[in-house]
């Protein structure tokens, strides 16, 4: 009884740090139809649009820089809960306000305090046993949720309500996560774990490197996500069918997660890339050649995939260049930089040429991996040789 009980409790903790994590998901994974509905609501140029989305991301980055020197000295529970209310709370702000400076004051506002809930979903994770389990399932949780949003949102919502339903919409849907904190431990479960306490030595050279090609990778691909929906709206795609589109891409993106989990150690790291950089180049042809609907669709979703393994791929390397686990705790602040970076940068981009230097620059960025692999193997064969 008492071993059935203790199954119950991990799985109760999952649960309620992965709903948690799934706030904190909601800027970045919504992003392409919040930007799209704020572009027509205020009649925004590419140029402004983009540089919300960088100004959410700043407030994001400061968010997971502060995290880890506070979160462990606070009550989870009641941090969870105030984390997810003022969340909620500046989606409707958003809702309310008619300028935007004051709008930009706003997601910068939610860039944080959404942070806040992902670091926690990730710290809380890293205590149960069975990692691979725990994190497929915080992001099959988060992209399941993120999938019935973007499902809904464009033709019920954003179609008559334009950007004010979105926020609103979303405002409550955070509400409803925000109930997850009376599952959520008020405090660690394990204060000596690896990488939770200060280390004596310095971040390997190698972690740098690892995340600095991981954060040119994003880049672009997060400028060319940005303005994904912008891309279908210049193609004449429906609202009912925008919302078919990004339901099936996210869920897409789940997929990819567990493909990578589950094949990614028996294949050698430059296969892998190569056929990563091949799913990502086809997808940026199909939609640098789409004329519709179809075409459109199938490069959104064969990008999402490719893109998907990427980050997993990459966030892989990240771990294995740090045996104690301090240079996986900065991949949602590589995330953020390069969040912050990349949508201001396609945004002017598009705005002076349209979307196909958008869609070169993703490219550049899914090639940089590839390269670093090409870059490191004469030295790990020098190493082994020695």
């Amino acid at each position: 009884m008492t071993g059935a009980n203790s199954q119950r409790s991990l799985v109760t903790l999952m649960l309620a740090a992965s709903l948690a994590s799934t706030i904190g998901g909601l800027p970045f994974n919504t992003l392409p139809v919040l930007l799209g509905s704020l572009a027509d609501s205020f009649a925004l140029p590419p140029e402004q649009v983009g540089l919300l989305g960088s100004i959410c991301f700043a407030g994001y980055l400061l968010g997971t820089l502060g995290a880890p020197i506070w979160m462990n000295r606070l009550n989870w529970r009641w941090l969870t809960a105030i984390s997810a209310a003022a969340t909620a709370a500046c989606f409707a702000l958003s809702a309310q306000v008619q300028a935007v400076q004051t709008l930009y004051v706003v997601w910068a506002a939610i860039g944080f305090f959404a942070s806040t809930m992902t670091c926690l979903g990730m710290r809380i994770l890293v205590e149960l046993p069975h990692k691979e389990r725990a994190f497929g399932v915080r992001q099959g949780v988060e992209l399941s949720v993120t999938a019935m949003a973007l499902f809904a949102l464009p033709p019920l919502v954003i179609a008559q309500y334009k950007y004010p339903g979105a926020a609103w919409a979303l405002a409550a849907l955070v509400a409803v996560l925000g109930l997850s904190a009376w599952g959520v431990p008020s405090r660690p479960l394990n204060a000596n774990l690896p990488g939770t306490q200060p280390g004596k030595s310095r971040l390997p050279a190698a972690s740098w490197a690892a995340l600095a090609v991981f954060w040119l990778f994003l880049v672009g691909n997060i400028g060319l996500w940005a303005f994904l929906e912008r891309i279908g709206v210049a193609l004449k795609v429906a609202s009912t069918e925008m919302g078919v589109v990004f339901a099936v891409l996210k869920l897409l993106g789940s997929v990819a997660a567990f493909f990578v989990a589950a094949l990614g150690a028996r294949v050698a790291a430059g296969q892998a890339w190569a056929l990563t950089l091949a799913a990502l180049a086809g997808g940026i042809g199909l939609l640098a050649t789409a004329a519709g609907f179809a075409p459109y669709a199938a490069g959104a979703w064969l990008w999402e995939f490719a893109f998907t393994c990427g980050c997993v791929l990459q966030t892989a390397h990240i771990a294995r260049t740090d045996s104690n686990g301090r240079a996986v705790v900065l991949v949602p602040a590589a995330f953020a930089l390069a969040s912050m970076v990349g949508p201001g940068l396609a945004g002017k981009l598009m705005g002076a040429q349209g979307h196909m230097p958008v869609l070169w620059l993703a490219l550049a960025s899914s090639v940089v991996p590839v390269l670093a692999q090409w870059w490191r193997a004469p030295r790990r064969m020098v190493r082994h040789a020695a």
